[in-house]
């Protein structure tokens, strides 16, 4: 299926001083408020402490809830809404102790005394060590690392340095803006989350490397050409593809973004912002990244 005609010659390479600042600004943005708010909000599985998910079958609010729950000593404590259901809540306690292990007990005696016996439902309860959630907060930034070490080999062997260099500065682009569109959301970090950068990692380094290599096949065809041309004309011959590809995935993305659900909410959310900042990346970021290598290697043999 060709969505984009052949002789399509659009000036993606002209832009890339444009899209620099947008990167740009979109970066700065997402580090202002990580910045702001003292960094990324971690969930449950990073931050440590105890979450309890409940279900009302009559009407309520954050507010009301934690009035009910002022009588149980449970430190520091966060009520949010969860999920589709307006009356089902995620209750977050940052201490986890031995003596916590009747916790659910505790909140839904508590809650029953504010609120109608029968009228609560303890859907879930789920505690994890400060310790255990910084071993796992690192074994998930290890992960990102080394996929971004790997990749780099990867593509130097496979292609050129200059190339993995373009490919690692197009995906360092792509996880800052992410995360910073978490900060500035309000979503939390936690394993998943982790899952869906790999995932966003996977997706804009193989439309990268389509560009990629069309662009090295189109060296050996158009030689007599400029490097800037060849890479804006292998940018217009893969548009077509790149399209169909993100297209497909951002329905897909989307649908699960807006009918998934509060339990998968986040991870959609992720790879929605990911899979589009991942197809700009690879025509704005990645791409202009090699014509910028050959410009400084030519400066630099000029001027020896």
């Amino acid at each position: 299926m060709q969505l984009i005609k052949p002789d399509t010659n659009i000036d993606f390479v002209g832009k890339r001083k444009l899209a620099l600042i947008v990167s740009a600004v979109l970066i700065l943005i997402g580090l202002a408020s990580l910045t702001i708010k003292g960094g990324p909000d971690y969930g449950i599985d990073f931050a440590g402490g105890t979450l309890v998910q409940v279900q009302f079958t009559e009407d309520t609010d954050p507010a009301a809830i934690k009035s009910a729950l002022s009588g149980i000593d449970l430190g520091s404590l966060v009520v949010q809404s969860f999920g589709d259901n307006q009356n089902e809540f995620l209750i977050r306690v940052e201490n986890t102790s031995a003596e916590l292990q009747g916790l659910s007990a505790q909140i839904q005696s508590a809650l029953e005394a504010t609120y109608n016996e029968g009228s609560v439902d303890i859907r879930r309860v789920e505690m994890v060590g400060p310790q255990v959630g910084k071993d796992l907060r690192g074994k998930g930034l290890k992960a990102i690392f080394y996929a971004m070490l790997g990749i780099l080999v990867y593509i130097s062997w496979r292609f050129e340095f200059r190339f993995a260099v373009g490919a690692i500065i197009a995906l360092c682009h792509d996880v800052l803006i992410t995360l910073g569109a978490f900060s500035v959301f309000g979503k939390e970090i936690d394993l998943p989350i982790i899952a869906a950068f790999l995932a966003i990692i996977g997706y804009s380094l193989n439309d990268t490397i389509i560009v990629y290599d069309r662009i090295r096949e189109n060296l050996g065809k158009h030689h007599k050409e400029s490097f800037t041309f060849i890479v804006n004309r292998s940018i217009n011959e893969t548009l077509s593809r790149t399209l169909l590809t993100s297209g497909t995935t951002l329905l897909v993305v989307l649908t699960l973004f807006i009918l998934g659900g509060g339990v998968i909410h986040n991870f959609a959310f992720a790879m929605l912002v990911g899979v589009l900042i991942g197809t700009y990346s690879s025509i704005f970021v990645a791409s202009p990244v090699l014509i910028l290598w050959e410009q400084r290697k030519k400066a630099a043999a000029t001027e020896e």
